[in-house]
């Protein structure tokens, strides 16, 4: 995230949507995959879209939990540009519930973090508007 971009005409947000990850949960040992939804307001700067996906790779390579993942991603993108606002959402199936426990293949697990004014960057991420 060190080579960002002028970016001070743009007032907007960017939004990532669907970037693909995959996992180990560190108390299972076991993956989870999903997706992960990622956006800013940039406070003049702006980072190359790529870069975000790499961000989410990055961490998720790790073992890790999705609560941590999730915060790890925001922390990060508010640590190196400093935006108005950042979020992140996390919707991951787990092994651990589809095939041992309770036998749940469906279930998704969603986590959220915003950091910032992110009311409208709320909205954006949440619904996809």
């Amino acid at each position: 995230l060190s080579t960002t971009f002028d970016a001070e005409q743009f007032t907007g947000a960017v939004v990532l949507r669907d970037i693909y990850f995959a996992s180990v949960c560190e108390h299972h040992l076991l993956p989870f995959i999903g997706t992960a939804h990622v956006g800013y307001i940039p406070r003049g700067r702006v980072v190359g879209l790529s870069k975000l996906v790499r961000l989410v790779q990055c961490f998720a390579r790790r073992l890790q939990l999705q609560e941590r993942l999730t915060q790890q991603i925001a922390q990060a993108i508010d640590d190196h540009l400093n935006p108005k606002a950042v979020g992140v959402i996390l919707k991951g199936q787990h092994q651990c519930i589809s095939c041992r426990g309770v036998n749940q293949p469906d279930a998704e697990v969603i986590t959220v973090q915003f950091l910032g004014d992110a009311d409208d960057l709320r909205e954006m991420l949440l619904h996809g508007s």
